[in-house]
């Protein structure tokens, strides 16, 4: 009799449980119907689609419900379900402010609410569910200030509540409500197996505590896109577990520590966008072994690289220092880091020549150089280089001599920025033979002569040919009118002669033309920008040019014109 009993109070659980999720989805927007479509009373709600049960007792433990385009306020009937372990509604449109009913789910131990748009303060009553391990609610349009009772959720491992807006400090004491005002808080003392702290892209302002470094289970520390100021504490070095560090875009200021490289686990560190961020990059940095990702790009770092850079790092696939204020020569020993996939040196003061050992990055993807004082030539080695996609090496004085041809064997190819340097030659006739994903070819402002080959018109993907301030020579190779994505053509400021080809003009995505200081004829419309001055078009303008909706400046002085069709 008592095991009847037992049974049928059980049901009645269930029931309750069934009650509180049919409530739920009678006051929310399911768009795709698929609540509608499962959560039948005809069925055993332990069979609903994102509903899980207990084993031993048959109750809702779980309720995930995540990407389903589901739109509302969460119904405060959710605090009905008083088994339930995890929460998961994130990737969905719900709005408003968090039912205070939540915070009765004693047993939940996974709250996941992120990419949703949900507002108003983050509720103190988080604090008193204790037994989370996983708060997750980053992507909402939560404000306000961290409430200090999460320092309650003493079993914490992930809190996320990037990508929000929320201001104020880091909370750094605790209001006891008494006459002694407050009292001291050490956060990572009350988290003490926190692994997960992203605070990022808030208007978080401050200084960065110095006790975050006894948080000694951390992993993962991102404080980036705020308003923190001060320096980077030392005690960061204290977090030997960390794998992943993301400080940049802050107000911070000072030196990169050089406790810093005590982070033995470390795989990514990203540090960028900090004007003041100043000094040296403490080189056992580099000694950082386990470094897959070094981003420290856009501050004002000085000084040099290593002589041997990449000694080291046998993991590293990311290295930006682009746009700070690094000199000295590009270390041969570059080509060591073998799993290189992206390379951004652009924007310093490096010198020297381009090192040949490049050429050993056969995983390198991206390859920036770019305003630098390099010098010499670029090196064959380069055309190694078989699964690069983007090639930039720009704004070189002193990078001459002629472009490798085997450069335009990489069939990975999607663009190659070589502009304002002073490079010579021609081209070869099979420019784009093999280069089948090519969109973007900038080669202006260099000395480059030649005819244009005709095979240009079998970059079939190409977007942007930029060719003007060279000595290009001969007609313009009526194939480019085979460049259906063609957007920006520029060949102005050359020796090129002849007809314009109409199948150039008939390119429906063609936005702007530059043409200007040739000795060209023929006819054109239908563009955005037009800069046709200083060539031998002769004739009366045709209407077609003013008829055109896209045009916004248009250049034709120094030509022959007669006068124009009104």
């Amino acid at each position: 009799m008592e095991k009847k009993d037992a049974s049928e109070k059980e049901k009645l659980n269930l029931t309750t449980d069934q009650l509180a999720l049919v409530q739920f989805k009678d006051r929310i927007v399911d768009p795709q119907n698929v609540l509608a479509n499962s959560w039948k009373v005809s069925t055993s709600v332990c069979k609903w689609v994102g509903v899980s049960c207990g084993v031993i007792h048959e109750r809702v433990v779980a309720l995930n419900l995540t990407n389903l385009n589901l739109t509302g306020t969460i119904p405060p009937h959710l605090g009905n379900l008083s088994f339930l372990l995890s929460l998961d509604l994130s990737s969905n449109h719900f709005y408003g402010h968090l039912p205070k009913e939540l915070g009765q789910l004693h047993r939940l131990r996974v709250v996941r609410l992120s990419f949703n748009g949900l507002n108003g303060e983050i509720p103190p009553w988080l604090g008193n569910l204790h037994r989370v391990k996983m708060l997750k609610m980053s992507g909402n349009n939560f404000t306000g200030t961290i409430p200090q009772t999460l320092v309650n959720m003493s079993n914490l491992e992930i809190l996320n509540l990037g990508f929000n807006q929320l201001f104020g400090q880091i909370p750094s004491y605790l209001d006891d409500n008494s006459l002694s005002g407050s009292l001291p808080l050490d956060v990572c003392h009350h988290l003490p197996n926190l692994e997960v702290l992203r605070l990022d892209a808030n208007e978080l302002s401050g200084s960065i505590p110095s006790s975050v470094g006894k948080c000694s289970n951390l992993q993962m520390l991102a404080f980036s896109v705020n308003k923190f100021s001060g320096t980077i504490p030392r005690s960061i070095g204290n977090l030997t577990q960390l794998k992943e560090l993301y400080l940049g875009i802050n107000n911070l200021e000072g030196e990169i520590p050089k406790e810093i490289s005590n982070l033995i686990s470390l795989e990514i560190l990203n540090i960028q966008l900090i004007e003041e961020l100043r000094g040296q990059i403490p080189t056992s940095v580099f000694n950082i072994s386990s470094l897959k990702t070094i981003i420290l790009s856009n501050n004002s770092l000085s000084g040099s690289l290593p002589d041997d850079l990449c000694v080291h790092l046998p993991k590293l696939e990311v290295f930006y220092l682009n746009g700070n204020k690094l000199s000295g020569n590009i270390p041969s020993s570059i080509g060591e880091c073998y799993n290189l996939q992206y390379l951004a040196l652009s924007e310093n003061k490096f010198r020297g020549i381009i090192p040949r050992s490049i050429g050993n990055l056969t995983q390198l993807v991206d390859l920036f150089l770019g305003v630098n004082n390099l010098r010499g030539e670029i090196p064959e080695e380069i055309s190694d280089l078989v699964s690069l996609e983007i090639l930039n090496i720009q704004i070189i004085e002193g990078l001459r001599g002629q472009i490798p041809m085997s450069i335009f064997n990489i069939s990975s190819l999607k663009t190659i920025n070589l502009s304002n340097n002073s490079l010579s030659g021609s081209l070869p006739d099979d420019l784009c033979v093999h280069l089948p994903k090519l969109e973007g070819l900038y080669l202006n402002a260099n000395e480059l002569s030649g005819n244009i080959p005709a095979s240009m018109g079998e970059c079939y993907n190409l977007q942007y040919l930029i060719l003007s301030e060279n000595t290009f020579r001969g007609i313009i190779p009526k194939s480019i009118g085979n460049l259906t994505q063609l957007t920006e053509l520029y060949l102005g400021v050359n020796n090129l002669e002849g007809q314009i080809s109409n199948s150039i003009f008939n390119i429906s995505s063609l936005e702007s033309i530059v043409l200007s200081d040739n000795n060209l004829s023929g006819e054109c419309y239908n563009l955005r920008y037009l800069w046709l001055a200083a060539n031998n078009f002769r004739g009366i303008i045709s209407r077609n040019i003013w008829n055109s909706t896209m045009l916004q400046q248009i250049q034709l002085y120094d030509n022959n014109f007669e006068g124009w069709v009104k």
